[in-house]
């Protein structure tokens, strides 16, 4: 809870507030390949390390700064033995990480950052995969998918899912109501060039007359030794299959197939 310091019987004045609700959902996936337990064991303390909850706070904090919203409080959680959580609350007042006044605190809660992460090196075949949904949400004039570049950038994205929902209303000068104040057709019209060059695969499932898009994403075969703990494993006579393995699990997650 925030406190403020507003009069018990002071209102905040909302007349001309934008109500439009904004969610950028990113929902990435990066694989691996281990060669045995103890190469399973390296790559959860490996991702353990690259992104724990304070590293991920430092992205989220880039995030806020991109889309010019200021941060209003930080709550990080690293779990054991795997995982971690990270929330980050922020008002919709533009400013790029200027601290607002305490008085304009009370009404902010609908816009924040969350993040959790899943790794996972149970695959008895040694495929191991690390899992980020990360969730911007916001509500007034602040567009989440500017910071999209920013996401592709600060994560290993093998396989992703963007999706983008706008909700509620608000109201012109002359009473109409409008459902989204930001007309665009695909979520890729955000992505530079370059970033979508990285991606073999991309699809699109969009409704926006219902304001709803998403796009999905699965990167060009790179090399082998971007997939291995210790490159110089690269010659292992098991990699050949096990890249292959990797291969068809990215395609697996990429069509949601078993």
């Amino acid at each position: 809870m925030f406190e403020s310091k507003l009069a018990p019987d002071q209102q905040v004045k909302l007349s001309g507030f934008n109500n439009l609700t904004k969610i950028l959902s990113f929902n990435l996936y990066d694989f691996c390949i281990a060669l045995n337990e103890e190469q399973k064991a390296e790559y959860v303390q490996y991702i353990h390390d690259k992104y724990s909850a304070k590293k991920i706070e430092k992205i989220a904090e880039k995030i806020v700064e991109i889309i010019q919203a200021n941060i209003l409080a930080v709550s990080i959680q690293d779990y054991d033995p795997v995982g971690a959580s990270t929330m980050t609350l922020m008002s919709d007042i533009k400013g790029g990480g200027t601290p607002i006044p305490v008085s304009y605190k009370a009404h902010m809660d609908k816009s924040h950052i969350t993040s959790h992460t899943y790794p996972d090196a149970s695959d008895p075949n040694g495929i191991c995969t690390f899992r980020v949904d990360l969730d911007v949400a916001t509500c007034g004039e602040i567009i989440p998918l500017n910071a999209i570049n920013y996401l592709f950038e600060a994560f290993e994205c093998d396989v992703v899912y963007v999706d983008y929902v706008v909700r509620g209303y608000t109201r012109l000068a002359n009473g109409k109501k409008i459902y989204n104040d930001q007309k665009f057709n695909s979520i890729q019209e955000f992505m530079k060039p370059e970033v979508k060059e990285q991606f073999q695969f991309a699809s699109d499932i969009n409704m926006p007359q219902s304001n709803i898009w998403q796009s999905k994403f699965m990167v060009k075969q790179l090399p082998t030794e971007n997939y291995l703990l210790h490159p110089e494993d690269v010659n292992h006579p098991d990699v050949p299959a096990k890249m292959e393995l990797l291969r068809n699990e990215m395609l697996e997650v990429y069509h949601m197939i078993h």
